[in-house]
């Protein structure tokens, strides 16, 4: 199996935004254990619609995020990649719990700023912007 989690470089975290993610952490998962992990960037894949199909050609089989919209959850069931999203903390450590069977996930987690909902235009640290995704 082969594992991606959107990953936060500077703190080594599940990152909370699918469409916003510039890497991802992929592992190789043998026999419940992971055996390999290197970083991808999906810095220039064009946002939100290119990443299921980058995942896809990197072999993916399952995703670990935070938020994730409607849209880009249908994208990866096309490609048939496995959602394990409304995860957070230590990317490492989440790969490892799905890889043995213990992941705790939220299959609800959403993300609706695209909704309207969202006035924050800007992501970045200390910005005043908090949400799941």
């Amino acid at each position: 199996m082969t594992i991606a989690s959107t990953f936060d470089k500077e703190t080594g975290d599940v990152f909370q935004h699918f469409g916003r993610t510039e890497t991802f952490r992929i592992y190789t998962v043998e026999d419940g254990k992971i055996t390999d992990k290197h970083d991808v960037s999906a810095a220039e894949t064009g946002g939100h619609a290119a990443l299921a199909p980058f995942l896809k050609e990197h072999g993916v089989s399952a995703l670990i995020a935070g938020g994730i919209g409607g849209g880009a959850r249908a994208a990866l069931s096309s490609y048939g990649i496995a959602l394990y999203p409304g995860v957070s903390g230590n990317a490492d450590k989440a790969a490892e719990a799905l890889a043995n069977g213990t992941l705790i996930y939220d299959e609800n987690a959403t993300c609706h700023h695209h909704d309207g909902e969202h006035s924050c235009h800007h992501h970045g640290e200390g910005d005043g912007c908090h949400h799941s995704c």
